[in-house]
């Protein structure tokens, strides 16, 4: 196994026993909502996929190793530590390197997953394409490693900061399958439903490892994008949603925020602009996808 990978005490059991194991990621604990809740979603999350039958596997950077499977004390750094840095492709070895403390991305956590041959992981939801990019360029590296890495991503579509047509086209130019679950439509973060279309609606687990097992066996590599809409109940109304992110993106230009400050800046606003209930149905969405990858991982073991 690599040099740089290194298992907790659970995941290595599971890995001997050949057990379901779903990688989740810790930007979302550092950069992506406010402690406590941060550390109390993590371990909320790890328990819910517990309950499913598989093994959750939260992974960082710590110590100049990618460690895969955290213990409490390490979920609660990483929730506290104003030195973890948010870490894609790009920094995986300057962190690595360093011995920094480093919360991975979703870019990130596909490379490292891939490492440890992990085939499902979990996020709240992708990054994309951003509003205005045919100016600024701005395009998360996590739609190219989608479709380098060959790793299932469990989401709940894309941020709704995105220009999410856009997002898809690039995605397709790509190869990268976006499947969606219960609907027709792609995901939109905060809505169930983002007005696109995915290209392919599976509903089961059963059917959702059927497909990536005939990816994967025909050689074609890279990862698939599996939309999991927010329950209704904890969504927020689309128009509502729509006018409060438009506000923060005035507000993050007038203030000259770019590059990797954008996404946090922007959830913190929408956070604030919402007196908190974007916050909670951000954590019901990445309960809702830690059940869905769960289920998923359990299938691809049949």
């Amino acid at each position: 196994m690599h040099e740089y990978l290194e298992f907790s005490a659970e995941v290595a059991a599971a890995r001997r026993a050949g057990l379901p194991i779903v990688a989740l990621e810790s930007t979302i604990i550092s950069h992506g909502m406010p402690h406590p809740q941060n550390v109390q979603t993590a371990r909320e999350v790890e328990a819910l996929i517990r309950a499913e039958g598989a093994v959750p596997a939260t992974i960082a950077i710590l110590g100049g190793k990618i460690r895969i499977g955290l213990a409490d004390a390490e979920l609660e750094l990483l929730g506290q530590s104003p030195e973890a840095m948010k870490v894609s492709r790009r920094d995986l070895p300057y962190v690595i390197a360093s011995g920094k403390i480093g919360a991975t991305t979703v870019a990130a956590t596909m490379i490292c997953a891939a490492l440890a041959e992990i085939r499902v992981f979990v996020t709240g939801g992708i990054g994309g394409v951003h509003r205005g990019a045919e100016t600024s360029f701005d395009i998360s590296a996590d739609l190219q490693e989608l479709a380098r890495s060959s790793v299932a991503v469990v989401c709940a579509g894309a941020k709704s900061i995105l220009d999410i047509g856009l997002t898809l086209e690039y995605l397709e130019t790509h190869g990268v399958p976006v499947l969606s679950i219960g609907q027709d439509n792609f995901a939109a973060f905060y809505t169930p439903d983002s007005g696109f279309k995915a290209d392919f609606r599976l509903d089961s687990p059963a059917e959702q490892a059927r497909f990536l097992k005939t990816k994967w066996a025909l050689g074609l590599s890279g990862g698939v994008v599996i939309s999991n809409p927010v329950p209704a109940a904890e969504a927020m109304p689309r128009a509502e949603i729509a006018a409060i992110t438009a506000q923060a993106l005035q507000e993050a230009a007038a203030q000259g925020i770019a590059g990797k400050a954008v996404t946090p800046f922007l959830l913190a606003r929408i956070k604030a602009l919402t007196a908190g209930r974007s916050l909670a149905t951000n954590i019901a969405l990445v309960k809702h996808n830690a059940v869905a990858g769960a289920r998923l991982a359990r299938a691809l073991q049949v």
